[in-house]
């Protein structure tokens, strides 16, 4: 009869968690404002000279937003400058040839020579014959050959001078010529494209939200210096466990309440993707099983004009 009893008692005690533990209330589902997140970083490294924008400011494409000082540079573009100068000029003895000048020392210096080969030539004649009769040495006669053979080489060198000058500078040279005057042009072109780098403009609409050096300071390539949000580009975000995802579809319409401004929005959810196992816990107040997968939501307002004002990371209730 004790048995029966405590039996008993054991089953109302259970029934009894168990009631409780269906009546239970459901939680409400709880997510985040976000906006989309932009950086602006300079190409080249340099000191901060100038910061022309506050944080929470809002800027437009093309506003100068810091000008960093890089004298480097501007040592970059002053070399490259002499480089395309002696270049250029480089292109143009190419191509013009020789002066009226060179062209008159050549013809002079052929003229000399050609009456030294002439000279050479009748001695060598005389030599050749008195040899014949015996009347000169082989030694006398082989020193007159001599002569008359460096003369006619002088000759023939100046005569392959002058005919290279007349008929104009070889296409091959003026090619390499050109070529160098391409790459000092390169050279200058991408000292300049440096030079304008010291200015660090927006490329898009921004809130800024924090900037991360001061005046002075050294910004380096890369180096993200302002951080903001884009305008008009909140939404929110909601993690919902695998229980209760089957509620919600891409594409359908929700309703949420802000709950610092008491505001309420209507939205599209835009996307629906798994988070990862260590990214489960992204909200205040989790409410799921251990074993069960967890999904996030993306649910962008209708009216963005509206949900600009709203603060980022501010609680979002979905209803």
């Amino acid at each position: 009869m004790k048995n029966i009893v405590l039996t008993s008692l054991a089953l109302v005690s259970l029934l009894a968690l168990s009631g409780c533990k269906e009546s239970k209330p459901e939680r409400e589902i709880v997510g985040k404002t976000k906006k989309e997140v932009i950086s602006f970083a300079p190409k080249i490294t340099g000191r901060i000279l100038t910061i022309k924008v506050e944080e929470g400011q809002t800027v437009k494409v093309g506003d100068t937003l810091a000008i960093l000082d890089v004298p480097e540079v501007s040592a970059k573009i002053a070399q490259a400058k002499g480089a395309t100068s002696a270049a250029n000029a480089q292109v143009l003895m190419a191509k013009n040839g020789a002066t009226a000048d060179q062209l008159r020392q050549l013809k002079a210096k052929q003229k000399g020579l050609q009456e030294q080969f002439q000279y050479a030539q009748k001695s060598y004649n005389r030599a050749k014959n008195m040899y014949r009769d015996s009347l000169l040495s082989p030694q006398n006669y082989d020193e007159y050959f001599a002569k008359y053979q460096g003369a006619k080489a002088q000759l023939d060198a100046v005569n392959a001078e002058l005919h290279d000058v007349v008929i104009g500078t070889r296409f091959e040279k003026i090619e390499m010529a050109q070529g160098q005057q391409n790459q000092a042009r390169g050279a200058l072109q991408e000292a300049n494209v440096a030079y304008s780098e010291k200015y660090i403009i927006a490329t898009n609409d921004m809130e800024i939200e924090t900037i991360a050096l001061n005046k002075g300071e050294l910004a380096t390539a890369g180096y993200p210096l302002f951080t903001g949000y884009i305008p008009q580009t909140s939404y929110f975000r909601f993690t919902i466990p695998e229980s209760k995802i089957a509620k919600y579809q891409k594409g359908m319409t929700v309703k949420m309440f802000v709950n610092y401004n008491k505001k309420e929005f209507t939205g599209k959810i835009v996307a629906i993707k798994q988070l990862a196992k260590y990214a489960d816990i992204t909200t205040a107040f989790p409410d799921y099983e251990p074993e069960e997968a967890i999904y996030e939501i993306k649910v962008v307002p209708e009216n963005q004009q509206a949900a600009k004002d709203i603060l980022v990371n501010s609680n979002v209730t979905l209803k």
